[in-house]
């Protein structure tokens, strides 16, 4: 009896052994190839539960997810001017045809980053010798991304691979000629900033002138205008005065003496000294008849 239960036990164990050998599970991250003594027989990309056969298939895994190439250092290349320039890029590529992947590369990813950074660096070359530094650094840059993709992704595919995305991080002058570039660019600005001073300068100046000329403008019209209100002004007051002393000249040449006096003796200390004869003290030696 007890052989029988200690068999049974044996036997149960085995069979765990056995049905975990022949399973396998393939998350939605990973690819999987199901080997027969070396030959592929199986390609699992759908996620999910797996049966192979215990000790005679095996299974390899390989990550299905966005994976990155980055050059690391900046490369060196010469442009359509016969000018070197220093760039800096990365790749985004994914495993699509995972047993093309393996018999071209042995599923090994290093060699497909170098089979990738191949054909990167030839078509990185070719792109650029058509095109002017300009063209690379701003004014066809999203082009030749898009160009580079199409190109790499072409050759990708050979190795089940697909290429999403193709970027430059940086487009740049060798070291040996940044700084010359730079003190041209330098130069370049201050002749440029120096020019808008000139121009700026010069359009003040214009604009003080003008300024200068519209005010002796307005004084001249100013002063024109207050000249004629004067003379206006002394013409009414001449009027009024020739009025009043055609209405009684001796009064008014009695009222000019009052005010001549007046004016002549401000302070107790003013003195004049006149002949008593003259016109001037006219209404003071006989007042009574001057009004007559």
């Amino acid at each position: 009896m007890k052989t029988n239960v200690a068999n049974i036990l044996i036997g149960a164990v085995v069979a765990l052994i056995l049905l975990s050998l022949s399973m396998f599970v393939v998350d939605q991250r990973q690819n999987a190839i199901v080997f027969q003594l070396g030959e592929v027989v199986g390609v699992k990309t759908a996620p999910g539960l797996y049966f192979k056969i215990p000790l005679m298939q095996n299974v390899r895994f390989f990550d299905s997810r966005i994976q990155t190439l980055d050059t690391g250092e900046p490369e060196r290349f010469i442009t359509a001017e016969k000018k070197n320039v220093m760039v800096d890029s990365f790749v985004k590529w994914r495993i699509i045809d995972v047993k093309q992947y393996y018999i071209s590369v042995g599923g090994d990813e290093e060699r497909a980053n170098t089979r990738l950074r191949q054909t990167v660096n030839s078509s990185m070359r070719e792109e650029f010798g058509k095109r002017t530094i300009n063209e690379v650094v701003s004014g066809e840059r999203e082009q030749i991304m898009t160009v580079l993709r199409q190109k790499i992704d072409a050759d990708a595919r050979k190795i089940g691979v697909q290429v999403l995305d193709v970027r430059l991080k940086r487009v740049d002058f060798p070291s040996e000629i940044s700084d010359s570039v730079y003190r041209r660019m330098d130069a370049e600005r201050k002749r440029v900033a120096n020019e808008l001073r000139a121009s700026g300068a010069a359009e003040g100046e214009k604009i003080k002138a003008d300024a200068d000329k519209q005010r002796e403008v307005i004084l001249a019209q100013a002063y024109r205008e207050a000249q004629q209100t004067k003379g206006e002004g002394d013409a009414k007051a001449s009027a009024i005065y020739a009025a009043a002393f055609g209405r009684n000249a001796e009064f008014y040449s009695f009222y000019r003496s009052l005010e001549a006096y007046k004016q002549s003796f401000k302070n107790k200390s003013d003195v004049m000294v006149m002949d008593p004869s003259s016109a001037f003290f006219k209404y003071m030696k006989n007042p009574g008849k001057a009004a007559r």
